[in-house]
């Protein structure tokens, strides 16, 4: 049995979860009779909170209205729950500042171990962009896994797991292409939340950075060894995992040449289109990819600006149909 005060809040956790309760269930719920329920509602009506009772057979305690409210009782699920909810709540239109805002107000009001729970899962984790758009195939993710990845990378502690990438998958990637169950050991820097999806962004033992699809890891014992970090930008965390997750599934691939400054080529496309290298002042090299080489051609003709490209000979095909069928659609002859 519960100690009374750990009995008390446990009571005033279980008349927050829905609108009434009849003693039978509370007694039963916190494995007490039915009149230690009745002593525990009296002090905690002596305790100010209200607590309103319906006799007679369909009798029932319900918080009452209108009065002080009950403090803020969560678990570590809940926690972790809520923070995340807000936390990719803030990438919501119209919601950032609100999110923000209860986030703050909910750190003050937790016990210090919550709150730094909660503070690391802050800091700890990003949002991809559309990160809103409903996903029903997304795996659900035990929020203690969570937790302990954000506090590793809070404390800056190696963090060991072993990986399993299922058979058959190929558009999510694991960052390493590792498909057995093989202890890992990385440096974790950033958790980023896509389309439903959890992703550590992490460095290996070699320092290369991946993505770690998080449902497939297993978390081992903790390592409780602490690393130099050598981190990204803020900024670039999602990035990476948008390139790295999105050319994973891609099952045509091109190097363009772009006659423009790379900065230019990226103010123009999204994150997952691929990735721009530098080559000069007035040109860099678009590695980008699709499910098809059409796409591709559709991606590179957006961007507005020259090009050139070398292979796949397969697409150097496909652009000279389409260019050619465009010039015959304004009257242009095939080789005039």
């Amino acid at each position: 049995m519960l100690e009374t005060s750990q009995r008390l809040l446990a009571l005033l956790a279980l008349l927050q979860t829905r609108p009434a309760w009849t003693g039978s269930e509370l007694a039963e719920r916190l494995e007490v009779t039915t009149r230690t329920v009745r002593n525990d509602i009296d002090r905690l009506r002596e305790l100010g909170y209200p607590v309103d009772a319906t006799r007679g057979p369909a009798g029932h305690y319900q918080l009452g209205v209108g009065a002080k409210l009950p403090p803020l009782l969560l678990d570590d699920e809940e926690a972790v729950a809520v923070a995340v909810g807000l936390r990719t709540g803030a990438g919501v239109v119209g919601m950032g500042e609100s999110s923000v805002r209860a986030l703050t107000k909910l750190q003050q009001v937790l016990p210090h171990r919550l709150q730094r729970q909660v503070n690391a899962i802050n800091k700890a984790m990003d949002k991809g962009p559309d990160n809103t758009r409903s996903n029903v195939d997304a795996p659900e993710i035990d929020p203690a896994v969570l937790s302990t990845i954000a506090a590793c990378i809070r404390d800056e502690h190696y963090l060991r797991f072993e990986y399993v990438v299922p058979d058959g998958v190929s558009l999510y990637k694991a960052g390493s292409s590792v498909t057995q169950q093989l202890p890992i050991l990385v440096e974790p820097y950033r958790l980023v939340s896509w389309h439903g999806y959890w992703h550590l962004v992490a460095r290996d033992e070699q320092g290369a950075w991946h993505t770690y699809r998080v449902d497939w890891m297993s978390l081992r014992m903790a390592t409780g060894r602490r690393y130099q970090p050598r981190p990204m930008a803020d900024g670039e965390y999602i990035d990476f995992v948008l390139r790295d997750v999105a050319s994973a599934g891609w099952k045509a691939h091109a190097r363009i040449t772009v006659y423009a400054p790379a900065q230019e080529v990226l103010s123009r496309i999204h994150a997952a289109v691929g990735i721009v290298e530098s080559v000069d002042d007035d040109t860099c090299i678009l590695v980008t990819g699709a499910d098809s080489l059409e796409t591709i051609a559709v991606y590179i003709g957006m961007l507005g600006l020259d090009f050139h490209v070398d292979g796949p000979p397969a697409l150097v095909n496909h652009l000279r149909t389409v260019g050619e069928r465009y010039l015959k659609a304004i009257g242009v002859p095939k080789n005039g």
